[in-house]
């Protein structure tokens, strides 16, 4: 079965400099990039969420998934080169290997982060104010599909908690 890199092999490629965006917060564009060499930074929010240097690594598929703008801005930390799957949603719609390796690469990214919040509610046992933290996380990693696909977004990294969701697990 092909990886994800050579599903996209005719796509273009893109060579970013220092400091050049890739993503901006709250942009819609409907590419998956994916990253070939260099690093990126993911920030939101004036957090710096990850940075990314492992070759093959997805950038923009949340957006593209989820059908909505861009929930963080990334940036080149140094050069950087990466290819774009322009359109990638109907690429994904006409290719289910492909789409299968992306869902794939998501549900991945769930299972390792879901590992790390029990780690922590197992770490801050005890802890009220850590809890209330980590009950937002997990009702975060526990949405709904009619959640998902809603047009209002929860967001965890919003300045006001009544934002927050509140639901018990």
């Amino acid at each position: 079965m092909p990886s994800i890199a050579e599903h996209i092999a005719n796509q273009p490629t893109r060579t970013l400099e220092p400091g050049e965006t890739l993503l901006t917060k709250g942009e819609s564009r409907g590419d998956i990039h994916v990253l070939l060499m260099g690093e990126l930074a993911v920030e939101r929010g004036g957090v710096t969420l990850a940075n990314l240097s492992n070759p093959g690594t997805l950038v923009g598929e949340m957006s593209v998934l989820l059908r909505r703008p861009a929930t963080a801005t990334v940036r080149a930390v140094r050069e950087t080169r990466i290819r774009s799957l322009i359109g990638a949603a109907d690429t994904m719609a006409g290719d289910a290997e492909l789409a299968m390796h992306i869902a794939a690469l998501v549900a991945a990214r769930l299972d390792a982060t879901s590992s790390v919040v029990v780690d922590l509610s197992r770490d801050l046992a005890g802890m009220p104010n850590e809890q209330g933290v980590l009950t937002r996380l997990f009702t975060a990693l526990h949405i709904t599909p009619k959640a998902a696909v809603a047009d209002e977004r929860i967001d965890l990294f919003a300045a006001d908690p009544s934002t927050w969701p509140r639901r018990s697990l």
